[in-house]
């Protein structure tokens, strides 16, 4: 289980502003003058102003990491002001376990401490079996999963629903239910109106030609239009109805997207109130499993607009494995996936650089099952776990290794790691596994490529 949250302080176009700007020139050549020199800006490929930083006290007194927590992109957009937003991210292999209808998520998502995003990644949420690889997917964990989110994001709603949520619960114990109405059921926008367009209006009436706007016109392409069911997928199981719709004005948190690729799945939330300025949203699968093609290990991206500002989420579960020379498969998982990685492309207008590759975006988070582990043999990680000399793993920690040697994530940083390896626990214990009988044949060597803490949460 591994969990961080991040402040984003973003460029927010004020239309209010351009309005008054544009008035208060009697000339048209001064209008057209000034579209001009924001198209121009707008190209310019750090075109807004942000500023990032850790929402942790502790990792911000690291003067190493000043680079991560806090830097400036050039060329502003004009009329524009900044405001920040916080963004929870998670990251947690559930082993191939499904959820308990008691499970209470309020600890992982540091509810106290409310977020106005939240970016949830999940691994082996099914066994990763022939029959789950195979042959249709199960989505009945997934829906699990989203139930218990929505039951902690959304307290307030989840009381008053209480019949509802009872439903929910106790149909998911017996039925399969379509992912598709799971979904629906928790979000306060239609899906189609997140994949659009939502450039300014005053960019928009230029461009009006070009650009996709909401609602769409008759001669879109299916690509940018494409129903709610081949998104979501699934729409095999027994429909389940969890809430109606005047519940929806009761609800917090509204679920962005919801997608599944075997074990792998990614959930996106965000304040009910910002849902409005989210646009182009586009999701991305990359099988690098068997037959270096299949879904039991790979990455699904999502990227999304965020008022002015483009992100990408990369949940990704590299390739296992701690013989010697198996970090150098990760290496090879990370380079496909960067360039395999491809997002269809939802707007025309030539005002507005709408990102179709992982880099391309101005935020790009990667979280996940990365599967690198520790250079040391087990005799010795337990040796050193039991001094405390945390620092002395890191050194053999196989993604800091390769990191700096530049064969991958380049360029990227890294939270910093302030607590011991947690992989690989026996089940709902703080015992690694093999230090029992009953789970000697589970020994692996402890490592940091999935935790409790924040890493290995990357930030290009």
């Amino acid at each position: 289980m591994d969990s961080d949250a991040i402040t984003i302080f973003l460029k927010v176009f004020d239309e209010n502003r351009a309005v008054s700007d544009m008035t208060l020139e009697n000339q048209d050549q001064n209008k057209k003058s000034f579209l001009r020199k924001l198209l121009l800006q707008k190209e310019v490929r750090g075109r807004k102003a942000e500023e990032v930083s850790f929402d942790s006290s502790e990792a911000l007194s690291d003067p190493s990491l000043k680079s991560l927590f806090s830097h400036q992109l050039s060329s502003p957009m004009p009329n524009s002001q900044v405001q920040s937003f916080r963004v929870f991210v998670a990251t947690w292999n559930v082993g191939g376990k499904s959820p308990h209808s008691g499970l209470n998520l309020d600890d992982f998502l540091q509810v106290q401490d409310e977020s106005d995003i939240y970016v949830l990644g999940f691994q082996e949420i099914v066994p990763l079996n022939a029959g789950n690889v195979l042959v249709a997917e199960d989505s009945e964990p997934a829906a699990k999963w989203l139930a218990l989110i929505n039951q902690s994001l959304n307290r307030s709603y989840s009381v008053a629903s209480r019949g509802s949520k009872s439903l929910l619960c106790s149909s998911l114990l017996f039925q399969k239910p379509s992912l598709k109405k799971v979904c629906k059921s928790f979000r306060t926008e239609s899906r189609r109106r997140l994949k659009t367009c939502n450039c300014s209006p005053i960019l928009e009436r230029k461009f009006s030609r070009d650009c996709c706007v909401w609602p769409p016109s008759t001669n879109m392409t299916e690509d940018y239009c494409s129903s709610e069911e081949d998104e979501d997928g699934l729409g095999n199981y027994v429909s389940l109805e969890i809430s109606t719709p005047a519940s929806a004005n009761q609800m917090k948190y509204s679920l962005i997207t919801g997608k599944q690729m075997v074990g792998i799945f990614v959930t996106v939330w965000a304040r009910k109130e910002l849902v409005q300025y989210v646009s182009h949203l586009r999701i991305s699968n990359v099988g690098r499993g068997i037959l270096g093609c299949l879904g039991n290990k790979g990455c699904i991206s999502v990227s999304m607009s965020f008022h002015q500002t483009s992100f990408c989420f990369v949940c990704s579960h590299l390739a296992s494995g701690e013989r010697e020379g198996d970090e150098l498969r990760r290496n090879l998982d990370v380079i496909e996936i960067i360039k395999n990685t491809q997002f269809s492309r939802i707007c025309k207008s030539p005002c507005s650089r709408i990102p179709e590759k992982i880099m391309e975006h101005d935020r790009v988070i990667w979280l996940g099952d990365l599967n690198y582990r520790i250079d040391l043999s087990y005799s010795e990680t337990r040796r050193l776990l039991e001094q405390y000399k945390w620092d002395t793993l890191l050194d053999k920690d196989q993604l800091k290794i390769q990191r700096e040697a530049g064969r991958v994530f380049r360029g990227w940083k890294e939270g910093k790691i302030y607590f011991a390896p947690t992989y690989k626990y026996s089940c709902n214990s703080d015992i690694y596994a093999g230090e029992t009988i009953e789970t000697q044949k589970k020994r692996r060597t402890p490592a940091w490529y999935t935790q409790k803490k924040p890493t290995p949460i990357l930030l290009k």
